[in-house]
């Protein structure tokens, strides 16, 4: 990247969604923990500093050497991040009286700050802290207050160093965007040229100067991701690029044959291997939920590497990892990996010999369906719902059998059909639904029945971080559950899950 803001991470909540909104204003950046600051050179154009469940007070409060960037680069610290430059130069910070968290208003703010272009008196910011800075060191001038806190956001003398105490990336920030914009732009003086076009005809070129005349290995799933990494190859590679389509047996109703046929169109070099028997011949009598995940996992692999053995002088393995994998498997605590079992960036077993191409690991998901559209893939695709890497293995609680795939591929089969006729499957970020391990009693006809409890599941969110449940009319909840208790055999009782993301996750298992 020509230009680029790096953002260090000391564990916030909202620090993936600073970076969302940087990118939202056509600027790159990247997320580094606070403990691995990056390499600083000519492409880095501003740092800022997230939030932190920490207090700079306690001795584990994150603290590392600022002084490779601080004075030399534009640096905007955010709440833990402007506690921490007040503290480390001798400013006072104290635990608040009370909890500062919700809404408050600026009742002053410095009409020359380059940071507050824009940003009136009475503007609406978001507070989210337990500590305050009490004074400032010297050096440090005031450019913002509220009605209770007094130092909201400063200024160094002599440095494009800044710091706020409310959250400009939340949207209970009202001029936040303008706050974001004014130091990336007034501030930073980034172009703000990192468009989708820009991004594809880059990738093309580094991936055309990586690749070379080698030939790449990729399993498509069907889903945004790998489709789209697909189609950044093509265009990149074309026939060198060969895609393989596992169906695991726990794939959607009728997805294996409904994929093949769409991608018929993309031009792409790819495979379907049928491959049912094995995933089930090895999940029997499994019930738990990390083996589930491991075995599907590992008879994946066995496959795909048998399928890939067979082109001759494959040199390489191309993976659609995307940008939350990557954040979410490196612990801001320390220089270990957290590898989640159903991301991509575990790495391959060394009998695959494939040196690993991810040419969509910088991107959020809502960027990589931009990128499919400037590559003019079929919007049905772009649109489709996140649909987990082992699929409804992780969606039938506890062991998995031919006949619980059956029962919850027409379940869900109902359910996703119905939200696309009834014009609600775009409005829903992920729909799925569950097989729970229990029998409820029921009455059809005359006779009592003692069948299964499926459950539906509907969530709106960005990138599935945080996620809330989405309220579906009654109306469409009352006609799906019919429509699946009179044509399901074996379900006689369906729920609605009404929990968000935390503490809830998407997925059940």
């Amino acid at each position: 990247m020509d230009e680029k803001i790096h953002i260090l991470d000391f564990g916030s909540q909202y620090t993936q969604l600073i970076a969302r909104r940087v990118r939202e204003l056509n600027v790159y950046c990247e997320i580094s923990p606070y403990n691995k600051l990056p390499l600083i050179d000519h492409s880095v154009k501003g740092i800022i500093l997230s939030g932190s469940p920490y207090s700079v007070t306690n001795s584990d409060g994150p603290k590392p050497d600022l002084s490779i960037v601080k004075g030399k680069l534009p640096v905007l610290g955010v709440c833990y991040g402007a506690q921490l430059l007040a503290h480390i130069d001798g400013g006072s910070v104290e635990p608040s009286s009370t909890r500062e968290y919700g809404r408050a208003n600026l009742e002053w703010v410095d009409d020359e700050s380059s940071l507050f272009k824009g940003v009136n008196k009475g503007s609406q910011v978001w507070m989210s802290h337990g500590d305050t800075i009490k004074e400032l060191p010297t050096g440090f001038d005031k450019i913002a207050s509220t009605e209770d806190v007094e130092i909201a956001g400063y200024k160094i003398n002599g440095e494009e160093t800044y710091g706020i105490q409310f959250h400009p990336e939340v949207y209970h920030t009202s001029d936040g965007k303008a706050i974001i914009e004014n130091f990336l732009v007034n501030i930073c003086g980034c172009s703000q040229d990192w468009t989708p076009d820009s991004f594809v005809s880059t990738s093309v070129a580094s991936l055309k100067d990586t690749l070379g005349s080698d030939r790449v290995v990729l399993g498509l799933s069907g889903g945004v991701d790998s489709t789209v990494a697909a189609v950044l190859l093509h265009k990149a590679i074309g026939e060198n690029l060969f895609c393989i389509f596992v169906d695991n047996g726990l794939l959607r109703k009728n997805e294996f044959e409904d994929v093949l046929e769409q991608y018929k169109d993309l031009g792409l070099n790819i495979k379907g291997v049928d491959a049912k028997q094995q995933f089930y011949d090895a999940l029997k009598g499994e019930a738990d939920p990390e083996k589930k995940r491991k075995i599907i996992g590992n008879v994946f692999i066995d496959i795909f590497d048998q399928e890939s053995s067979s082109i001759k002088e494959a040199n390489w393995l191309a993976q659609g990892t995307i940008y939350p994998d990557v954040i979410e498997s490196v612990s801001v605590k320390g220089p270990s990996a957290t590898i989640k079992s159903h991301h991509n960036v575990g790495g391959l077993p060394d009998f695959m010999k494939l040196k690993v191409i991810e040419p969509l690991k910088s991107l959020f998901k809502d960027e990589v369906r931009r990128i499919g559209t400037a590559l003019e893939i079929n919007p049905d695709i772009l649109q489709r719902h996140p649909f987990p890497g082992p699929g409804l293995g992780i969606r039938i609680l506890g062991d998995i059998t031919e006949e619980k795939v059956r029962i919850l591929q027409d379940v869900d089969h109902i359910f996703i059909n119905g939200l696309k006729s009834e014009g609600l499957y775009n409005d829903v970020w992920q729909a799925g639904t569950m097989l729970l391990p229990i029998q409820s009693v029921g009455v059809m006809g005359d006779e009592r029945t003692y069948e299964r409890v499926v459950v539906l599941r509907a969530v709106s969110s960005t990138d599935g971080m945080t996620a809330d449940w989405c309220h579906l009319p009654y109306e469409f909840l009352s006609k799906i559950s019919n429509e699946i208790i009179n044509k399901v055999k074996g379900v006689n009782r369906v729920v609605y899950d009404i929990s968000s993301k935390p503490p809830a996750t998407i997925e059940w298992e």
